[in-house]
């Protein structure tokens, strides 16, 4: 495949100057250096580019990175067959084109010296500061990562600190590997196809999650004209065979100008035609195309408010179609990317896609984080650093790259690391939730309850029973949308861990990681035992349904256990069994369960028939103290409300177990059934002899009918 064959986007791309030819942009370079009063020919183009959206650059220093570069890789060629030089010109002109600021476009043309010539990185330090040496040392040190598919995890590992470090070293990586997708017919197809590979699944997914569309779309458009030939060249021709004189978006872009106009507003009208990639997703979604889906609207506008204002223009002057109506504007995705969209019906019917944005707005979404200046600039205006920091803070990092940042270097297992991490990059989408405290916690779209406990807690989380969400209880599997309010109800015994459940709930690497990491250091807990009666019941760990919650095992090694429970044998662990939740002066029987350690159950609970009939033989176990009273921990009792459903029942039941002394552990309330609504309740008391008291208190609210302790059925199988 040649270089051009293999640069799908040029058809389609916008461009406000024509594509540089860089062969006589290498003959320029070959010709050496010029004179210290005027720019290099070879870089004329690059100023040229800068200065349209930095018009008081500074080019003195792009001058001498030119000239060092220029010299440093003379006598090198590409396997093109072009100078060497022409490969950082063209990566510079990439960025310069995307609006980086002169840092940025420094280290971009001597980002490979270091790696390929004799110019060592105290040279670059002394000649051009430290921000250009840092830079120029991360893209070396990318550089140098192994692409293989072996490698792939510490590959992301790499390019993450790196990118988080300073997202310009991402940047120039991005902009390098373009330049080189372009030029990658000179290869073989096997070592194509394997760049390519990368190219998807590396690179790809992290200048979408920089915001860089404008190189995203096109190394997209790379890579399926390389891995999918046959696709490629049925999507090249569609879009030839749409391209004419009548085409209806024309039509709809000068109805919409014309009423944009009559409205007094100024915009921009502009026709967006789509890139390949998303030509071909739109076939496979739809089917047949139509002839606006070649392509969409693409409305500028001055100010925030005239986006609105041409929203409502629309929508009253065409038909709207109301389900593709999206406002990313108030709610931004998680790359930085602002826009309203919505689609209006033409003339004929035609369906026309709009996007509406500011001009800053829409330098944001094609250029990403290139377009937001160097992050590490000095405010004149603030107050000087007073000590030194070895922390980079970054204030246009995206909030998701922190939280990787924060989990990469706990995700010790590279398998572990590659699944969350591939996960992540995968999510399209980000909400924020709001806690108690007025906090709020970024979350990617579909995480539970289980990722809002670990990002606000961390390992505090192993705790979690349950959740309230905009106030009321619910699961820690519920899954959250943007804005709900979430507050984590953690149990207060802290010995207390995950269930191997939450795998299934837990969208966030930090939350994956934190429970994988819990089960390796516990691996007796990874799996429930089926015959333990402290692991069955009516729902799993982590559900606020309390009778399926584990007690921590309590060691007695000399005296009475915690639990405050006498078995036969001295060492062995104890847990008071979560299906019955026994408390003094309850009558008790144990069995012996995996590991050793036995499980206590009241004599009544149907899970110690189910023991016996499969033979298990029961444990003597009593209460320590003879007294029939717990140690100082007190004592947790599983109980159930049955009631009639009425407004403020909830309020009142929980005001009721307040005013006894009593703290909720955990709370699950059951969908009214004719009328009628159970509500269960895991409590700690601090002293066994106030349950009957409490039990009283809790009958005695209006429409409370029955409060008993909690039966669950015994376990099966």
């Amino acid at each position: 495949m040649s270089a051009e064959a293999a640069d799908p986007g040029a058809p389609l791309r916008r461009r406000s100057r024509p594509r540089i030819d860089l062969r006589r942009l290498g003959r320029v370079a070959l010709r050496g250096p010029v004179s210290r009063d005027r720019l290099p020919d070879a870089i004329s183009h690059v100023a040229e580019a800068h200065r349209a959206h930095h018009p008081d650059a500074d080019l003195t220093i792009l001058r001498r990175a030119y000239v060092l570069a220029e010299s440093s890789h003379r006598g090198q060629m590409r396997k093109s067959g072009e100078p060497y030089i022409t490969h950082p010109l063209a990566v510079t002109l990439i960025l310069a084109e995307l609006g980086a600021e002169t840092t940025t476009l420094t280290a971009s043309l001597l980002h490979d010296t270091v790696e390929d010539t004799e110019v060592t990185l105290d040279q670059v330090k002394e000649q051009f500061g430290d921000e250009v040496c840092y830079l120029v040392d991360g893209v070396t040190k990318l550089e140098k990562v192994d692409y293989g598919a072996a490698a792939e995890p510490e590959t992301f590992r790499k390019m993450l600190v790196a990118t988080g470090n300073d997202v310009r070293v991402m940047s120039i990586k991005l902009a390098d590997r373009l330049h080189n997708m372009r030029t990658l017919g000179v290869m073989r197809p096997e070592k194509q196809a394997r760049i390519a590979k990368v190219t998807r699944d590396v690179l790809i997914p992290l200048a979408e999650r920089l915001g860089v569309q404008a190189l995203k779309t096109e190394l997209e458009d790379l890579v399926f004209a390389i891995l999918h030939p046959e696709e490629y060249e049925e999507t090249r021709a569609l879009i030839a065979a749409a391209t004419g004189p009548d085409d209806p978006l024309e039509t709809i872009a000068d109805n919409v100008t014309h009423t944009l106009r009559d409205a007094g507003i100024s915009a921009e009208v502009l026709i967006r035609p789509r890139h390949f990639v998303s030509v071909h997703r739109v076939r496979r979604k739809r089917g047949e195309l139509r002839g606006t889906d070649f392509g969409r609207l693409l409305v500028l506008v001055g100010e925030d408010a005239d986006c609105y204002a041409v929203l409502g223009e629309l929508h009253t002057c065409f038909t709207p179609v109301i389900s593709e109506f999206k406002d990313f504007i108030a709610a931004p995705k998680f790359n930085l990317y602002q826009s309203l969209h919505t689609a209006v019906v033409g003339p004929e019917g035609a369906v026309a896609e709009v996007l509406i944005r500011t001009h800053r707005m829409h330098k944001v979404a094609e250029a990403g984080v290139v377009a937001l200046g160097n992050p590490y600039a000095q405010d004149p205006a603030a107050p000087p650093q007073t000590e030194p920091s070895d922390e980079r803070a970054d204030p246009t990092r995206p909030g998701w790259l922190s939280r990787l940042l924060d989990w990469q270097e706990s995700a010790t297992d590279p398998d572990t690391f590659w699944t969350t991490l591939r996960d992540d990059l995968a999510q399209d989408r980000e909400i924020t939730v709001f806690r108690t405290d007025g906090g709020t916690l970024g979350l990617p779209a579909g995480a539970s309850c289980v990722d809002a406990a670990y990002a606000q807690y961390g390992d505090l989380a192993h705790t979690a029973i349950g959740a309230r969400v905009n106030g009321r209880l619910a699961t820690l599997s519920t899954v959250l949308s943007d804005g709900d309010t979430v507050q984590p109800l953690l149990a207060q015994d802290t010995a207390s861990g995950p269930s191997p459940d939450w795998l299934d709930h837990a969208r966030t690497p930090a939350a994956r990681i934190a429970i994988t990491g819990w089960f390796s250091d516990h691996p007796d807990e990874a799996k429930p035992d089926p015959e333990t009666a402290d692991a069955t019941g009516p729902g799993t760990r982590g559900e606020p349904a309390a009778a399926t919650e584990r007690e921590a095992p309590a060691r007695n090694r000399s005296g009475p256990r915690p639990t405050g429970v006498v078995v036969d044998d001295p060492n062995a662990q104890v847990r008071l069994a979560g299906c019955c939740t026994p408390v003094p002066p309850d009558e008790l029987t144990g069995f012996v369960v995996r590991g050793g350690a036995v499980t206590v159950h009241r004599r009544e609970c149907p899970a110690v028939a189910a023991m016996q009939e499969i033979g298990r033989a029961p444990v003597a176990a009593s209460w320590a103290d003879g007294e029939g009273r717990e140690s100082d921990a007190g004592c947790r009792v599983t109980l159930v409300a049955e009631s009639f459903g009425r407004p403020r029942l909830l309020a009142d039941l929980t005001e009721a177990i307040a005013t006894a002394d009593a703290a909720i552990v955990s709370a699950t309330v059951e969908p009214p059934s004719e009328q009628r609504v159970r509500h269960t309740y895991t409590l700690r008391l601090p002293d066994a002899a106030g349950l009957p008291g409490l039990m009283r208190a809790m009958r005695d609210v209006a429409g409370v009918y029955d409060v008993s302790r909690a039966q669950h059925p015994a376990p099966t199988g």
